[in-house]
């Protein structure tokens, strides 16, 4: 059994019930408007993963959702947290710019200072793109988020960005291909990424659970750790589960299927509140960045 380095971050998350969620457009290959959706199964199925992620030992706090944000559950995309910090999104698509006036309000309540990255007049910005892992700020350039706006991430936060391209449209957040577990091990899918992203992967993650596409396709890269504890959507293949719990993870799983038809699943649904970049500028400032976009002056 390998040894656990747990994370640092993972113990306190912003989630949103989703008390108006449908899917009346398709902004993703997931989301089907003729489909048939149960909203309330669709809550039950929410109300159980919040009870299952506090029973892991997390703490969940509460955003209202909005009536004209159907997709505002997926609580991921409001930002990237740094301390008191946020960066917040700029969603590519305009159905879902609504939802940073209410992120941006409920940050600014608990006294968080707020960063609109569409103010620095680069691209689309989605944080479901954007991890710390180690020491490094990983975020993806593809479907979501641009690659211009890695540089104003780098100035914002004072460190370097390590790249990772995704081209897979169905894939099309990081968080569906790259799910960190602890300070060394992480749940890749190569298949969502370019031939750089998948070097730059190479090189930052030393112990690497690899899935093919179709077990991507589970929704299994889209979990939260909280210390020792994955929590998963229902339907994790065996072979990851039980790659897991030889490395000394506690597998929980959560029906979620309802809220997949939106297009996200576990981690979609949670922003973790409590990340910090202090150890990734401190490897900025001592140059160890290797993949980093230079933080700009």
């Amino acid at each position: 059994m390998a040894s656990i380095a747990p994370l640092a971050w993972g113990r306190r998350y912003l989630m949103c019930r989703p008390e108006h969620f449908r899917v009346e457009y398709a902004i993703n290959p997931w989301m089907d408007v003729d489909a048939p959706l149960d909203t309330d199964l669709a809550l039950t199925q929410w109300d159980a993963l919040a009870a299952t992620i506090e029973s892991a030992g997390a703490t969940v706090e509460l955003i209202g959702q909005r009536p004209d944000t159907p997709d505002m559950v997926y609580a991921m995309n409001y930002g990237f947290v740094d301390g008191d910090h946020v960066a917040l999104s700029h969603f590519r698509f305009d159905q879902r710019q609504p939802e940073v006036d209410s992120a941006e309000w409920w940050f600014g309540e608990l006294g968080y200072r707020a960063t609109r990255i569409a103010d620095a007049g680069a691209g689309a910005f989605e944080a479901g793109d954007a991890f710390l892992f180690g020491d490094k700020l990983v975020v993806a350039a593809g479907p979501r988020t641009d690659a211009s706006t890695h540089k104003v991430l780098a100035t914002t936060f004072g460190v370097g960005v390590a790249t990772v391209g995704v081209v897979h449209p169905a894939l099309y957040h990081l968080d569906l291909s790259f799910c960190p577990l602890d300070e060394t091990k992480a749940i890749i899918a190569p298949a969502a990424w370019d031939a750089a992203g998948r070097a730059t992967v190479r090189e930052l993650v030393p112990e690497p659970l690899v899935i093919d596409e179709d077990e991507a396709y589970t929704f299994c890269a889209n979990s939260i750790v909280v210390g020792d504890v994955v929590v998963m959507p229902q339907g994790v293949p065996k072979r990851v589960a039980g790659h897991l719990e030889r490395w000394g993870f506690h597998v929980v799983t959560a029906d979620v299927s309802e809220l997949h038809k939106g297009g996200g699943s576990i981690r979609c649904m949670t922003l973790p509140l409590d990340t910090s970049l202090e150890g990734a500028r401190s490897a900025s400032s001592h140059g160890r960045d290797a993949h980093a976009v230079p933080a700009l002056d």
